[in-house]
């Protein structure tokens, strides 16, 4: 067997319908479109505004009100709580890194935000890049330092 041999199975590939191709391939003249009208015009179709006299689709809907003013440049931080930093170990570094391998992040390449729901009952150093008055209390209380990162 080669390539050229390769065939589909019988029935497999239908032969489309040449339209418009006279009267002896029998979708000639009108080409099945009938006679006259807006449907026989080339072009005709298409237009989801229009919907033969009903109000519109999206007409019949009610406002979204500001779509499109999102501004495009917004920072989108992944957000930890204290109490998810109970699993961390005393004294040890929580970065963005360690966060992630915890699986704490939604999205990883994203900055993260701590905040102050929870407690905090061990020294720990927090790498972030930012964080709420409220947590940076609760750990500095329980004896832990703060580093801000870019």
């Amino acid at each position: 067997m080669k390539l050229n041999d390769l065939m589909p199975n019988e029935g497999a590939k239908k032969v489309g319908k040449r339209k418009g191709h006279g009267t002896a391939a029998g979708q000639g003249k009108t080409a099945g479109r009938g006679t006259k009208g807006q449907g026989s015009r080339a072009g005709s179709g298409g237009n989801l505004y229009r919907q033969g006299g009903n109000l519109p689709f999206f007409r019949r809907l009610p406002f979204i009100r500001g779509e499109g003013f999102t501004p495009p440049n917004q920072v989108e931080y992944n957000v930890v709580n204290l109490d998810q930093l109970e699993r961390f170990q005393p004294g040890s570094v929580v970065s963005p890194a360690t966060l992630a391998d915890a699986k704490l992040l939604h999205q990883p390449r994203n900055p993260v935000a701590i905040l102050g729901r929870g407690e905090v009952k061990v020294a720990l150093t927090v790498q972030v890049s930012r964080i709420s008055k409220s947590a940076r209390e609760k750990i500095e209380a329980a004896g832990g330092k703060i580093e801000l990162i870019a």
